[in-house]
């Protein structure tokens, strides 16, 4: 054994990855070149093309699955508006329209398995928060070279990056390894187009790991809470201010009422978070207005308390033919992922690694949410923190700290390695 408790064979696993630093600095730099926010076609198709012919390269074939429709109310969607459009109560009404105008990006999965060996499921999405013309967009190295911003430098193209070169480097040393590499493209937006094909993967592998970037101290997300997404929409009677006021019911003052009640039902504490934004309501001032919509999105610790949270946020809904009324729509489609057995034997074997090559790997909990939540859910043990070290996500001061994509990419191949031997058990 070697340095640390690595045999032979580990220590060419990471001399080989070692020797890659260079080629992922500069795929990173090609990689957060391509936008890929905001169901950018041409860029997702771009971007999932380069890294799916890597994989081909590795002997890998790639399977692309439709993306499912999204609800249109979600935020961000093909809104309904105007005329009896309403969208749909949980008392009754018009049926809310699916998001049939926006391109449904597919998912595509590359498989290398090997008869007789565990079935690790690698996960990773493609998209970024950022939109193809915001004026983030440029890969720039600070001037010590040890940290470099970009759009999804962390969030998770690189990422992708440490996956890939794992990978190779895993093939160059003559390690058989059994993958499957699940590429999305709708992560960021919740992986409503994605969500089937993710648990139908899930439920075909033994083990999950996502390169989600690590947690601020470079920490391992052993436990996740949930997430969901929901809609408020009131109903009124418009009338003209001057003339008619009394006449009139104000959709707008009936939403501030019903969002109070939200406000009042969020426990940070304990980990009920209810927030509430963007809202919309009314065309002038000179009007009572007759409609208002609030979106909004919630977090929870357990299963239990999102059925609370969900139960309460139902409750709101009016009868349809009421004055005003309140419609609730609601999405908890990212369920809590709790800290199972399976789950802390997998991370366990992933801090091993960590420790013999000399790294740190503490474990943590966090309100966040990943793919890995819908992995966990279908029955996959899953870890998901496995990506490189920075922050900043989602703003444009998104950094990486460069050298832990040799450190990183080492540990995701050693992990590799150890569970194709049969390290965690089957």
């Amino acid at each position: 054994m070697g340095a640390f408790g690595l045999n032979d064979l580990e220590i060419r696993l990471c001399e080989e990855v070692a020797s890659r630093a260079g080629a992922m600095l500069d795929d990173l730099a090609r990689y957060v070149a391509i936008p890929t926010g905001h169901n950018h076609k041409p860029g997702l198709e771009e971007f999932r093309g380069l890294v799916t012919q890597r994989l081909h390269a590795l002997g890998a074939s790639a399977r692309f699955i439709p993306g499912e429709p999204a609800p249109g109310w979600l935020w961000g969607g093909r809104q309904v508006s105007g005329g009896d459009k309403r969208i749909e109560s949980r008392t009754g009404g018009t049926p809310v329209p699916l998001d049939s105008d926006e391109a449904n990006p597919p998912t595509v999965v590359c498989e290398r398995l090997s008869a007789g060996a565990p079935g690790v499921l690698i996960a990773s999405h493609l998209d970024t928060v950022f939109h193809p013309d915001d004026p983030f967009s440029v890969f720039d190295v600070a001037a010590d070279g040890k940290t470099a911003t970009g759009p999804g430098v962390v969030d998770m193209k690189g990422g992708i990056v440490i996956a890939l070169h794992a990978l190779e480097a895993l093939d160059a040393v003559g390690v058989r390894a059994s993958w499957s590499y699940l590429l999305n493209s709708d992560e960021e937006r919740g992986s409503y187009h994605s969500e089937p094909a993710l648990a139908a993967e899930a439920r075909k592998h033994d083990f999950g790991l996502c390169t989600e970037p690590a947690l601020p101290g470079g920490e391992l997300a052993v436990e996740r809470g949930g997430s969901g997404q929901f809609l408020v929409e009131t109903r009124g009677k418009s009338a003209h201010v001057g003339r008619d006021f009394a006449s009139g019911v104000s959709a707008v003052t009936a939403l501030a009422e019903v969002l109070t009640k939200i406000a009042a039902a969020a426990d940070p504490a304990a980990g009920r978070v209810l927030s509430v934004g963007p809202i919309e309501g009314g065309d002038a001032t000179n009007v009572v207005p007759d409609r208002a919509r609030a979106w909004g999105n919630v977090r929870y610790p357990t299963e239990e308390v999102g059925a609370e949270i969900g139960a309460m946020l139902d409750a709101l809904a009016t009868p349809a033919d009421a004055l005003p009324a309140v419609a609730v729509l609601r999405s908890f489609n990212r369920p809590a992922k709790p800290l199972t057995p399976a789950v802390e034997r997998l991370a366990g074997l992933a801090r091993d690694c960590a420790e013999s090559l000399d790294q740190r790997l503490p474990f943590a909990r966090t309100g966040g949410v990943c793919d890995g939540n819908i992995l966990q859910r279908a029955g996959l043990p899953t870890i998901d923190t496995l990506g490189v070290r920075g922050g900043g996500l989602h703003t444009r001061q998104e950094w990486i700290e460069l050298s832990s994509l040799v450190e990183r990419s080492t540990l995701f191949a050693l992990l590799l390695s150890r569970l194709a031997a049969g390290a965690a058990g089957g």
